[in-house]
């Protein structure tokens, strides 16, 4: 499977270097083009390719989102995205550390009414950038030790793949549930937010 990853931020950056260390395949893009790419390219080997975001999704068995929430409306044609897993790993900011007020409603929610067609999955949006770097890897002696990432959506297959990718890093998948309530657990202002969380410690709050 060959995995997307919009956004090349920091957590973007981390996110494809333990996809190929875990043996998948990445297409990056951003928005400053592939050219941008190289020094990352570089580091990543064959198994990574740079493209714009466009192509990406369209060479893409399954794309992340990790760009600025705001951004995400109108980002791509909703046609390149039909079909496909589509991870929203963005969080909705009204300003530093502030959550947006989104009306009752989870951002995934929006993302899914922007792009109708695609299978929305949120996912990998809970946790800091540095330790998603090593945690993976840290935690995978014991799997009780092992923290959690999270997923939420109305697919229940789309959730499975995500599932099985977290697995492949090295951590717990936990089903949140579907993308309103289960989403809302784990945006900004949600009791999974940017706190890491063995898979017991998690369902004490789902």
């Amino acid at each position: 499977m060959r995995t997307g990853i919009i956004g090349t931020g920091r957590i973007g950056s981390v996110l494809a270097r333990i996809l190929v260390a875990s043996g998948h395949q990445v297409v990056l893009a951003n928005a400053r083009g592939p050219r941008s790419l190289g020094p990352l390219l570089a580091e990543l080997g064959p198994d990574a390719a740079a493209a714009g975001p466009v192509e990406a999704a369209g060479l893409a068995d399954l794309l992340v989102l990790m760009v600025p929430f705001e951004t995400v409306r109108g980002l791509l044609p909703p046609h390149v995205v039909q079909d496909k897993v589509l991870v929203d790993a963005t969080n909705a900011f009204a300003g530093p550390g502030v959550a947006a007020d989104l009306g009752g409603r989870g951002s995934s929610e929006l993302v899914a009414e922007w792009y109708p067609g695609a299978r929305v999955v949120k996912s990998l949006n809970t946790m800091h950038f540095e330790t998603l770097a090593v945690a993976g890897r840290a935690s995978g002696r014991e799997p009780e030790s092992r923290l959690a990432h999270f997923t939420a959506g109305d697919d229940v297959k789309a959730n499975e793949i995500v599932a099985g990718i977290i697995t492949d890093l090295g951590f717990v998948p936990v089903d949140t549930g579907p993308l309103h309530s289960g989403g809302i657990l784990q945006q900004p202002g949600g009791p999974l937010f940017n706190r890491p969380l063995t898979e017991a410690q998690a369902l004490a709050w789902i």
